[in-house]
């Protein structure tokens, strides 16, 4: 199919009895940066790998550009593979280790450098070539293993959690820098994480794995505002889910909901009224989690339950804060910001 880039259809994997991947069918689009996210375990990695030729599939197929390459080897396939140990020969200076799968192609020498250099520019490794991988930071090793990846320009890139190994800060420098060469580059990305922030920071897609199958497909804002299941809900980011009577009596309607923490203000006085229109519940403060930027507060509800809400710190601080644990509060909310979500079967 034009424009198709992966497609995926009725994909199994078992390890004995261990049914690894249960049956998943998706389809990745030219020029996108998907993301398959979800816990260890979950199948995301086992799908990477059927895709790269790394696994031999128990069932279903993979298709790369309207081509089935379920039975082909992975050098048969156009598709390169980005690990998280980055796998650089430490012998080879970074010039080397780039233009190293050119040379494997028979692309002659001076063609190879010139490549290879243009791609070092373009990850900002410009002058560096001549260092050898032991004599640059993580951030750095990372970039010579995508700028290796691309250089031979294959149509899917695949990434295995390669930010895993570099520290925070690092971690969300590159999560922007690695969107910019993506959009720069045109080529599909197929990363996968844990890490909920990473995918929706960098995705223009998810699918959500658990238990070898994918629970919802979406953007980052789907995902997020709408999640098709409770257990999506709970993974992606923090979410407060009702059900049950306290559902019937905070929301009105049986059901399980979904409320995001941001979306949840809190008043001191339970028995100021409500902005019209305003969803409303009573409740007393069980905890206070100063977070620097922002404040998790844990109310216990009068109904039964409890939710979770986040308010930035615009002018407060960790001390004018303390006063709110075993307080009365009441909790507001948009009723559109209590999400339907679907059961599970």
């Amino acid at each position: 199919m034009e424009g198709m880039a992966i497609r995926l259809t009725g994909l199994r994997k078992a390890y004995g009895r261990t049914e690894a991947v249960a049956g998943v069918d998706l389809e990745i689009a030219d020029g996108e940066f998907f993301s398959m996210l979800g816990p260890s375990g979950s199948g995301k990695t086992t799908v990477l790998r059927m895709i790269a030729g790394f696994e031999t599939p128990s069932g279903g197929t993979v298709e790369l550009a309207g081509r089935d390459v379920t039975r082909l080897a992975p050098f048969e396939r156009d598709v390169h593979t980005v690990f998280q140990d980055y796998a650089l020969f430490p012998h080879m200076t970074v010039e080397q280790n780039v233009a190293y799968g050119l040379k494997v192609r028979g692309v002659p020498r001076a063609e190879r450098l010139v490549r290879a250099r243009a791609f070092l520019t373009r990850v900002g490794l410009d002058g560096l070539g001549r260092r050898r991988p032991a004599e640059l930071s993580g951030g750095q090793r990372q970039r010579v293993a995508l700028a290796r990846a691309l250089v031979g320009r294959p149509r899917v890139l695949l990434l295995d959690e390669p930010l895993g190994a570099l520290d925070l800060k690092l971690r969300e420098r590159m999560q922007v820098e690695l969107k910019e060469i993506q959009r720069e580059v045109g080529i599909t990305f197929v990363f996968v994480t844990h890490d909920q922030e990473e995918a929706l920071t960098m995705s223009d897609r998810i699918a959500v794995f658990h238990q070898g199958r994918i629970e919802q497909v979406g953007t980052p804002a789907e995902i997020y505002e709408r999640p098709g299941s409770p257990f999506v809900a709970g993974f992606v980011g923090t979410s407060n889910l009702l059900s049950g009577d306290t559902a019937r009596q905070v929301v009105g309607t049986p059901g399980t909901y979904s409320i995001r923490p941001e979306k949840i203000r809190i008043v001191r006085d339970p028995a100021a009224p409500a902005a019209s229109g305003l969803a409303t519940a009573a409740g007393t403060v069980a905890e206070v989690v100063y977070l620097g930027d922002s404040t998790r507060f844990l109310v216990d509800l009068d109904t039964g339950g409890r939710l979770t809400a986040v308010q930035q710190n615009l002018e407060t601080s960790s001390a004018d804060l303390a006063g709110f644990r075993g307080a009365r509060v009441a909790l507001r909310w948009h009723p559109s910001h209590a999400v339907r979500v679907p059961e599970t079967t």
